[in-house]
């Protein structure tokens, strides 16, 4: 990627997705981005070394790909601004603003541009991230393959062929690390409970579940082969899983990723709502 990028707003997730471009070896010349906060700006400049400015005009102009990482309560005024200075250059628009549809976005920016529509998740501020992404009918192929290089750079990616199927990425990795970061702590709870210090409780969990998520990132089996492995016919693993079974997980996961994905429409509908 050799492109002019501008990113509107300079806040965390856009701080990933510049380090991870810059790690890439994009040249810091390419990038630019725009905030009204002095303290964000001034972090961006001195920590990666890139342009910075308070006007979103000034960082569109010339660019070919813009990326939208403003709040999603904001989104609308920021874009309809943006409107006039977009349709005279027509970028690759890239939207990171959690429940606004690409219709919507296209919309506010004067219509006819291609949107890319992004999900990523936090752990995208370490290069780990997860993100689902759909593409408008006007997103070419190469600005596809654009739109996918830029996203790489924090983690994995995924096209989605539907944009309504978002709401389903949202429920499972957007939400998800919180999902994680329960279980780590229930079980980091009652492990200190069975007598280990709580740093010790803490180290081993957290090894623990980096361990299994390679695992299974490095095997071609699926997730149950994996714990059949690890379960011995009589064992201790056996034990504490028939406990978690009798509490039937799978129907609790089942409401809670429900939950969260009709969560997601309803926020759809109300912060793209003219």
């Amino acid at each position: 990627m050799n492109q002019r990028i501008a990113f509107i707003g300079a806040g965390n997730m856009a701080g990933a997705l510049i380090g991870g471009l810059l790690a890439d070896g994009l040249p810091p010349d390419k990038l630019i981005a725009a905030d009204p906060n002095p303290a964000q700006r001034a972090a961006l400049s001195e920590t990666r070394g890139i342009e910075t400015t308070a006007s979103n005009e000034e960082a569109v102009s010339g660019a070919d790909t813009v990326v939208l990482a403003v709040k999603p309560q904001t989104l609308k005024g920021v874009a309809k601004a943006l409107s006039a200075s977009v349709q005279a250059t027509r970028p690759l628009i890239i939207s990171i603003a959690a429940g606004i549809r690409c219709e919507r976005v296209a919309s506010w920016l004067g219509g006819g541009l291609p949107v890319v529509r992004a999900m990523p998740n936090t752990p995208a501020l370490v290069q780990s991230g997860a993100t689902g992404m759909y593409a408008n009918a006007a997103v070419s192929s190469e600005q596809k393959e654009s739109a996918e290089s830029l996203l790489r750079a924090v983690g994995l990616t995924c096209w989605l062929e539907q944009e309504s199927t978002i709401d389903a990425v949202t429920a499972l990795s957007g939400s998800g690390p919180a999902y994680y970061f329960l279980v780590m702590e229930v079980m980091e709870a009652a492990a200190t409970k069975l007598g280990l210090p709580a740093e010790t409780a803490r180290l081993l969990n957290l090894q623990t579940a980096l361990g299994a998520a390679r695992m299974a990132l490095e095997s071609s089996e699926p997730p149950q082969t994996l714990r059949a492995r690890v379960t011995s016919p009589g064992g201790t693993t056996a034990a504490a899983l028939r406990v978690l079974e009798a509490g039937n997980l799978q129907a609790l996961f089942d409401d809670a990723l429900a939950a969260a994905s009709d969560r997601s429409v309803s926020l759809s509908d109300e912060l793209g709502a003219d």
